[in-house]
């Protein structure tokens, strides 16, 4: 994948599967526009980067942001979002939900706004959006965090359609168990439990995947290799969402 002369942005880029994305444009020929809250975003600065601190759900920062990629945008990835802890749903506030929902849903649709604004006029354009394993059936995250990834799920494929013809495609990758600064305490908790090993047994791989191999995804729906890939959300979880749960030797 060869991105030279072409411009990205991408959000939540100050760590995991973000930062993977910036560094993996970047060294692919491509300049981003790194976007994030937090101020290690410009920790990923390098020759082909430009990182921006702001508030991915505030219409006027994703604004200033696409503004910052100048006359074209080639590729954004919608990538920030937030966890918002496993409270039981009896237990959840209204708070909580607006929060997981503003960041995970608000900020996805400014982000896919926005760039297609800037897209189908020039008649092409990726837009790939951070949806989750979560967001295609429950027992991966908590409430309000599945429910805003099926939010995405559905956004995007409908995107795909309100885009039709112009040129400019819209997927979204739905990662599993994988180790990011949203999951770290998880990871964390894991090793020193002494139980790391157990990460990912739920998946035919038996293990988590890397941030990395998340943004490879990612990439390659930015690509001219996926041109003919359009409202999709592919899982890309080791295999966790091909099965139902099951009972060894037995089948139901």
């Amino acid at each position: 994948m060869d991105f030279t002369g072409k411009t990205a942005l991408i959000t939540g880029a100050a760590s995991g599967i973000g930062r993977a994305a910036v560094e993996l444009y970047a060294a692919r020929g491509g300049r981003v526009v790194a976007f994030d809250r937090s101020d290690a975003v410009h920790e990923v600065a390098g020759e082909r980067v430009t990182a921006l601190t702001g508030d991915a759900a505030a219409k006027a920062d994703i604004d200033r942001a696409v503004a910052a990629c100048g006359e074209a945008i080639d590729f954004a990835f919608a990538n920030a979002g937030i966890g918002g802890g496993l409270s039981p749903l009896l237990d959840l506030t209204v708070d909580e939900w607006e929060q997981v929902l503003r960041i995970n849903l608000i900020g996805v649709f400014l982000t896919v706004q926005a760039a297609a604004r800037v897209m189908v006029p020039r008649g092409r354009g990726s837009i790939v959006a951070t949806a989750s394993v979560a967001g295609i059936r429950s027992g991966a995250g908590g409430v309000p965090y599945s429910a805003s990834k099926a939010g995405v799920i559905n956004m995007v494929a409908t995107a795909a359609n309100q885009l039709a013809g112009s040129g400019v495609r819209v997927n979204a990758v739905c990662p599993g168990l994988t180790e990011t600064g949203m999951t770290r305490p998880f990871f964390d908790g894991a090793r020193a439990r002494g139980t790391e090993h157990k990460l990912g047994q739920l998946n035919p791989l038996k293990r988590a995947a890397g941030p990395a191999e998340i943004a490879e995804v990612a990439l390659f729906l930015a690509s001219d290799a996926a041109s003919y890939v359009n409202g999709q959300a592919i899982a890309v979880d080791g295999g966790l969402s091909s099965s139902h749960p099951t009972v060894p030797g037995k089948m139901a």
